[in-house]
């Protein structure tokens, strides 16, 4: 059995000022928890995405892969978000499921594929090493994501 990732925080809240602490209610603990591993969930994705780009830059150019790479990670992001992060929320079957993930977060693909298209046609050294692009993409995406994942595929 894992251990539970709210009691580290619980313990934490202790550290709280008096004046902060009571605003550490059970209810936005969970919410931290599961936006730290809504947001371990992303590192993986983003270690997926990264690795989609330079594997398919040659043969699609970084557009291309950039694209692909977004498909990969995201469907990656759904299995992981599914079995660990947002386990038992949501209803319906998988593929039905998926979908919904990926069209709520179309919102986080503009801001991810958005951010990735700029620094690589505008910075040279993103297009040298995508790694930057993806990673800012990434984090240009996340808190849109994490939130309709929430409240829209894993409610």
């Amino acid at each position: 059995m894992m251990p539970r990732m709210e009691a580290p925080i619980d313990r934490l809240t202790g550290y709280l000022p008096p004046g902060l602490r009571r605003h550490a209610t059970p209810e936005r603990i969970a919410t931290l928890t599961e936006f730290m591993r809504f947001g371990a969930v992303g590192l993986i994705g983003l270690v997926l995405d990264t690795a989609t780009v330079y594997a398919l830059r040659g043969a699609l150019g970084l557009y291309g892969a950039g694209v692909v790479a977004y498909l990969v990670a995201a469907s990656g992001n759904w299995v992981l978000n599914r079995i660990w992060t947002f386990r038992g929320r949501g209803s319906g079957p998988a593929h039905r499921q998926w979908g919904r993930f990926m069209a709520v977060n179309l919102v986080g693909f503009a801001l991810n594929r958005g951010a990735y298209a700029l620094l690589v046609t505008f910075l040279a050294v993103a297009a040298r090493q995508p790694v930057i692009a993806t990673s800012a993409g990434a984090i240009a995406g996340m808190f849109v994501n994490f939130t309709l994942s929430r409240r829209l595929v894993f409610r």
